[in-house]
């Protein structure tokens, strides 16, 4: 296992690499690539993943524990993971429910700890805000409470904005906050990143490629052949005219990447990491070779003159919302 520049998570104890794996298993991936792919990140320095109870309805928690057994406990990734989002076994997306009871809150975390096959949860959070009617204050101190008795270290929002962590820190402190955010979706540097500078809070950013849009590989033609099963078919940064915007924001971080002299991917994931008080980028990766795409991010800074090249190209394109340079 090679060592990665560390940043420290908020105020937890956690030191955690630049970079962390997402998402494995939540898809019909093969078993053995996933958990291959978590060792090859991990060989490569990656100490934490994320996941969550609904990523496969159980299957990527299951997966995460069959990768973790397999490693010395001297190499074992931190674990990350999320609650908030049930099912029932029908199968269907429409079955899903977002729901925020302290008694589901307590039964899932159960259920993860028995998938992931470990004592502690590193990192919980809830997945979004709910849609049952809880209150914030309801769920969050079911989090704390959890993280009183030991059975999570530190706990977290996803999804959430800055008013509701303001909400939730006048009842315990916010370890962190998951976020969507990448040069084309960048409206959580408005506020949201900037009160979790102020306040200790990690920001864990999600999709900093924003779902393939800006690795330098997708085109308009594999845009026109997504499948009705493909979520990205029905969002509107994959369709006319706001598709065209992103692959011209994805080109104009070409010369960017020669110039340092890596791929598209670690440019797009370094602009993310490029914002005061982003922590780490949440990256996903289905096979191997995915993750060495992206594993030059580690080390990448970008130059001033860097992100002034991105912002202008931001602004030339018209692609996302949000504000342009992080400085």
């Amino acid at each position: 296992m090679s060592s990665q520049p560390m940043r420290s998570l908020g105020i937890s104890d956690m030191k955690i690499t630049r970079i962390g794996l997402g998402g494995a298993g939540w898809d019909a991936c093969d078993d053995k690539q996933v958990v291959d792919t978590i060792h090859h990140a991990v060989d490569n320095g990656i100490n934490w993943i994320d996941t969550a109870a609904v990523y496969g309805r159980g299957r990527s928690e299951r997966l995460v524990a069959k990768a973790l057994a397999a490693l010395p406990e001297s190499d074992r990734p931190y674990v990350f993971t999320k609650c908030g989002h049930i099912w029932d076994e029908t199968g269907t997306s429409a079955d899903l429910r977002k729901v925020g009871t302290p008694s589901n809150i307590r039964r899932e975390v159960d259920d993860s700890l028995r998938r992931l096959g470990v004592e502690r949860i590193d990192l919980y959070q809830m997945h979004c805000p709910p849609e049952d009617g809880t209150p914030l204050a309801a769920y969050w101190e079911a989090l704390l409470e959890l993280k009183r008795t030991g059975k999570v270290n530190a706990v977290g929002l996803s999804n959430h904005r800055a008013t509701q962590l303001a909400e939730a820190e006048s009842i315990g402190h916010v370890d962190s906050l998951q976020p969507p955010f990448s040069a084309i979706r960048r409206d959580a540097a408005h506020a949201d990143i900037p009160w979790c500078a102020d306040h200790g809070t990690g920001v864990l950013a999600y999709s900093p490629m924003q779902a393939g849009l800006l690795t330098g590989s997708f085109t308009r033609a594999r845009a026109e052949t997504l499948g009705n099963d493909d979520w990205r078919s029905a969002v509107a940064d994959f369709q006319a005219p706001k598709l065209q915007r992103n692959l011209a924001l994805a080109d104009s971080l070409r010369p960017i990447a020669r110039r340092h002299h890596v791929g598209v991917p670690s440019v797009a994931i370094a602009w993310t990491l490029s914002w005061p008080g982003v922590t780490g980028a949440i990256v996903g990766g289905r096979r191997p070779e995915q993750v060495d795409g992206w594993l030059s991010a580690l080390h990448l800074d970008l130059t001033l003159q860097d992100l002034t090249e991105i912002a202008a190209a931001i602004k030339s394109t018209g692609a996302g919302t949000g504000p342009l340079h992080p400085r």
